[in-house]
């Protein structure tokens, strides 16, 4: 697939549509690359970025690309997502297609300042109305969240040991592992219904860009479902998750986690709190283990380098970090122990 990097494919496709018939080359400019699974092109002075996918994704590359302008569309109702302006079509010359969003203005999270923002972000994006069942395609919409959620983590758990992971750390993984098989067979009933929600599902700080006016709009978007908001809010705060970009590297100490889930309900109001309170913990688990064995799976297949140099460094240093048995049973402190969080 195309890997955003010629820029006279991309003006090749983009300058089809009519509102760009007069692109150049010399109109765009290529941003770092920091992500995995996009290349992001800047066309100066218009206020616009073009997002090139990098990989298809599951499926056809139109319905990766449709997938994400699904995304799109549905948050545009909460104003903390970049707007759609074009979906530009998978071609021989832009196998991936690409689609034409706002540029956000603004820095990074700087955390832990400025978490509270993507509370309240996450809890205008989870109140969004849900549509019916028929209308929430093509995103998708797990019949038990956690049950599908568990079934990504078991895709990647094979990569634990060709990832090379001391004993130790594939001890705990394997432990957590036992917990959360023997949670979907008989702790999801007792833990009771939860909101179902429009979520991003990747919350990780750095794929929020603070506005000036002081909002963190959402601005990647590319794996949007329908499924527990839990999901984000342990996202958000999870040290994989905290470490992962460059420019937001913090490790959250506990009442910085605690102060975070208080503005997150403060923001959503009471209609979830209750409900929620007991998943809390339980989808904080599975999201951790879903964040670190993907994490395996990008050291066994080398997707660090993909990234700019600088950006691929660090990704291989929390990478390490990660699967360490030290930070694992850090993080499993948390929810183990007389020192469990509460929420």
């Amino acid at each position: 697939m195309h890997d955003g990097s010629d820029p006279s494919a991309l003006v090749k496709a983009v300058a089809e549509q009519p509102p760009w018939r007069d692109l150049r080359a010399e109109d765009l400019e290529r941003l770092p690359q920091k992500g995995l699974t996009h290349s992001h092109w800047r066309i100066v002075g218009r206020g616009l970025l073009i997002r090139v996918p990098r990989v298809s994704g599951n499926g056809s590359a139109s319905d990766f690309l449709h997938r994400q302008a699904a995304s799109f569309k549905r948050l545009e109702r909460s104003a903390r997502a970049p707007r759609l302006h074009a979906i530009i079509e998978p071609s021989p010359d832009l196998p991936g297609g690409a689609l034409v969003v706002d540029e956000i203005v603004g820095h990074p999270p700087r955390l832990p300042r400025e978490l509270s923002l993507i509370a309240e972000t996450l809890a205008a994006i989870h109140s969004l109305p849900l549509p019916s069942p028929a209308n929430r395609p093509p995103l998708a919409d797990p019949e038990v969240p956690f049950v599908a959620t568990l079934q990504l983590v078991e895709r990647n758990f094979p990569f634990l040991e060709r990832a090379g992971a001391d004993p130790d750390a594939k001890r705990q993984i394997e432990e957590e592992m036992a917990w959360a098989r023997d949670f979907a067979a008989n702790g999801v009933a007792a833990a009771g219904a939860e909101p179902r929600t429009l979520v991003a599902t990747d919350a990780q700080p750095g794929n929020f860009v603070v506005t000036p006016v002081g909002q963190a709009m959402l601005v990647d978007l590319e794996r949007c479902a329908y499924g527990s908001p839990a999901i984000d809010i342990a996202h958000a705060t999870l040290r994989p998750a905290t470490r992962w970009d460059p420019d937001c590297d913090t490790v959250l100490a506990r009442d910085e986690i605690v102060r975070f889930v208080r503005a997150y309900f403060t923001a959503a109001g009471p209609r979830f709190e209750g409900p929620l309170r007991a998943w809390l913990l339980p989808m904080r688990r599975l999201t951790w283990l879903r964040t670190t064995l993907a994490f395996a799976r990008f050291r066994v297949e080398r997707a660090a380098a993909a990234l700019d140099p600088a950006a691929a460094r660090h990704a291989e240093e929390v990478i390490a970090d990660s699967l360490s048995p030290a930070t694992i049973a850090a993080i499993r402190s948390e929810w183990l122990g007389p020192d469990a969080l509460t929420f």
